[in-house]
């Protein structure tokens, strides 16, 4: 059990997948007494996601800001944001202080890209499996997960999977009774086991 609240920064950019972001939040939000959750992006103001939602954030990339967690999403606005200087290097200076470090789908390119999943396992959307796994080779990229743990690293598939891996984490924080009493309020038929992956097949990876 938690004996302080933890603050959970999420990334947020232009294209963002909006239950990449959404999903896991209404996880941790329903444990606000244990998690503060603060989006940040690269400068402050609305961001777009890839179904055209806005989310307002509450930090920009220079403040001086600590984030116990950070949750990284992903979306087609990866494709460009791992050739940005300015969120690699965000990444490269909060990811090190921070206690946990979750992506959801196509956001564990821009971890591989920054070279802070070197020698650690993780997954990623099955769909852009080969578009995520060619931004390092230092990866031992999982082909069949619903979600990994290596460290303090949690991976999850596409979309969806991030509330899997949510309820995942708040198994491995707050225990299983809380997860499984969030997963029920929001009526969630939480996928326990980490290797269930039927998209793995689907997209010939395994």
């Amino acid at each position: 059990m938690l004996k302080t609240k933890l603050v959970l920064g999420v990334l947020l950019f232009e294209g963002f997948e909006l239950l990449d972001v959404c999903g896991p939040l209404e996880i941790f939000g329903r444990a606000s007494e244990h998690f503060e959750i603060k989006l940040v992006s690269e400068l402050s103001g609305d961001v777009k996601s890839a179904q055209s939602v806005k989310l307002v954030t509450d930090h920009s990339f220079s403040d001086d800001e600590n984030y116990d967690m950070l949750l990284i999403p992903g979306g087609v606005g990866t494709r460009v944001l791992v050739n940005s200087e300015a969120t690699l290097t965000w990444l490269k200076n909060n990811t090190p202080k921070a206690q946990l470090v979750a992506s959801v789908c196509t956001g564990s390119a821009l971890l591989a890209k920054a070279n802070l999943l070197d020698n650690k396992k993780a997954t990623t959307n099955k769909a852009a499996f080969m578009w995520v796994t060619e931004q390092s080779n230092k990866v031992e990229w999982i082909k069949q997960a619903r979600w990994v743990e290596d460290g303090k690293f949690f991976s999850s598939s596409g979309v969806s999977a991030g509330m899997d891996m949510s309820l995942a984490i708040i198994s491995k924080l707050l225990g299983e009774e809380e997860a499984n009493s969030i997963a029920t309020f929001i009526e969630y038929e939480w996928h326990k086991d980490s290797s269930w992956d039927p998209f793995s097949k689907i997209y010939g990876l395994s």
